[in-house]
């Protein structure tokens, strides 16, 4: 009986859904997070080998102690006994193994890595990491491997007396370079609703989302606990582990229409502006000029006349001055967009410091429509 409601309800879902316009929506799945279902942040120490003289130094009291000792244990295990004192290499780098997992992860799963070097190495560039153990900081198991050769996203060139970077070269990645062998396992109950816990709490979103579980299965299942949380009720048809999966697969595929908040995101380091398309600004005039302080200091040369017995002197003589830009000013009309903005910013010729700085005072001003975040 129970199987015949499941397919009677999944067939109206997918007569449903075909029914449904196609509009700009994102699935559940793409919003939402499985309540007590957290992700478990592993952590390693282990070795990068085969890099061209960029790894950690072993010698002067600047070295890495540690990165030497560690290389000395690794021998050990192989059979070959050395001196920690006198192993002098420039190939090995140790580093920090890093890695995220999902209680859906089985053993034999393969997760991402990311590698960051622990010592003074200049470059991870190259590098091959040996396997490591990856643990729970909170128990001593090791839930996952790790190893591979490296992806760096940056570029070192070294001669003696001069170096060259570009990006960073000291973090790495390792795509599907860790291999899962135990994880804690998760399993819906009974006992509990279906718990839904969105990434970015919104008091639309989560209402939405409470509209359409409703409207999908023609019961009051859903409910709104707060803004981040929306809770599911199991219906009578779904409640063995194996229909409960399904359920909880078909409440994710639902699509709504997702309300995000007008955001401004600032990264001064980089000079780097991104702003939504809903960021709308009010009527309001904007002048810009720049101010540039010159100092110098010009020597000048004192000569005594020949024969009187004095001595040349050389004095500093400080110069300074202001030169200041005329004001360029453009006047915004009401609900100027993020497209129109950006070409008035541009044609006054601003660089993205000057840009970052009237998106502050145009915050401070109370006529950004959205939120200012700086990174």
């Amino acid at each position: 009986m129970k199987k015949t409601i499941l397919a009677q309800i999944i067939v109206a879902l997918v007569v449903f859904g075909l029914s449904v316009p196609l509009q700009a929506q994102s699935k559940l799945a793409d919003l939402v997070e499985i309540q007590n279902a957290e992700r478990t942040e592993l952590i390693g120490y282990g070795l990068v080998t085969g890099l061209d003289r960029t790894g950690d130094r072993s010698s002067s009291s600047r070295g890495s102690v540690f990165t030497v000792q560690s290389i000395a244990n690794m021998l050990e295990n192989f059979g070959i006994t050395v001196d920690a004192d006198r192993l002098r290499t420039r190939n090995v780098a140790a580093v920090m193994v890093t890695a995220t997992i999902t209680p859906y992860h089985a053993p034999g799963s393969e997760i991402d890595i990311t590698v960051s070097s622990l010592g003074d190495a200049s470059s991870l560039q190259g590098g091959v990491l040996l396997q490591t153990p990856l643990f729970d900081p909170d128990n001593d198991a090791v839930f996952a491997k790790a190893q591979g050769p490296l992806i760096v996203g940056g570029i070192t060139a070294e001669i003696p007396g001069a170096r060259l970077s570009q990006n960073q070269t000291l973090t790495a990645t390792i795509p599907s370079g860790g291999t899962v062998e135990r994880n804690e396992e998760f399993n819906l109950s009974t006992e509990e609703p279906l718990g839904l816990v969105l990434r970015e709490p919104n008091y639309a979103n989560a209402r939405n989302m409470v509209e359409i579980i409703n409207e999908t299965f023609d019961e009051e299942l859903a409910s709104m606990h707060h803004p981040g949380l929306v809770k599911v009720n199991w219906p009578e048809a779904f409640r063995d582990r194996g229909t409960m999966n399904v359920f909880t697969s078909i409440i994710l595929e639902q699509e709504i229409q997702v309300q995000s908040p007008a955001k401004v995101v600032i990264n001064e380091r980089t000079g780097t502006i991104v702003a939504g398309g809903e960021v709308v600004i009010d009527d309001v005039m904007i002048s810009h000029g720049n101010i540039q302080v010159r100092t110098q200091v010009t020597p000048y040369v004192s000569q005594p006349p020949a024969f009187s017995g004095g001595e040349t002197q050389v004095f500093d003589v400080p110069e300074a001055g202001i030169n200041e830009q005329a004001a360029q000013t453009i006047v915004l009309e009401p609900e100027t967009n993020v497209q129109q903005l950006a070409g008035s910013l541009n044609a006054l010729g601003l660089s993205p410091r000057d840009i970052i700085s009237i998106f502050q005072a145009l915050d401070r001003a109370g006529v950004l429509r959205g939120k200012l975040i700086v990174m």
